[in-house]
């Protein structure tokens, strides 16, 4: 099962790495989250992966200023929480018919939404 985890885990970091490379270039993808999870991801999987991921000279920049607590970037944060929304508001109102479930949906729409504005804000004079 460890190899499967450890599979999986590459897989999506794989997959958070491409979409926010694609976050670059397309505003509505918010780069830095989708970055700090193939961070996570890989760390678990991949020592090799991780080493280069944070040492990139092009994307490595959005983890370290993370990480060394310098924030994240204002266009990052308005982006993730609009994309946030967009896709928790479709899910609630369209996709999903138990209250529960939709109270459930809104309650981590709202935890993540505080947890990626309470984050320092990277100011393009710190980069």
């Amino acid at each position: 099962m460890k190899g499967l985890t450890k599979f999986l885990l590459i897989i999506a970091g794989s997959i958070s790495l491409g979409l926010g490379l694609l976050g670059i270039i397309l505003p509505l993808l918010p780069t830095t989250p989708l970055l700090l999870l193939a961070a996570a991801c890989y760390v678990r999987s991949s020592k090799r992966l991780y080493d280069w991921l944070i040492t990139n000279k092009y994307f490595g920049s959005y983890i370290e200023n993370y990480r060394q607590g310098k924030g994240i970037p204002l266009k990052a944060k308005v982006t993730g929480v609009t994309v946030l929304w967009i896709t928790m508001g479709c899910s609630i109102v369209f996709v999903i018919p138990l209250p529960a479930v939709k109270l459930l949906l809104f309650g981590i729409g709202a935890f993540f939404t505080w947890f990626i504005l309470k984050q320092k804000t990277l100011h393009r004079s710190e980069k």
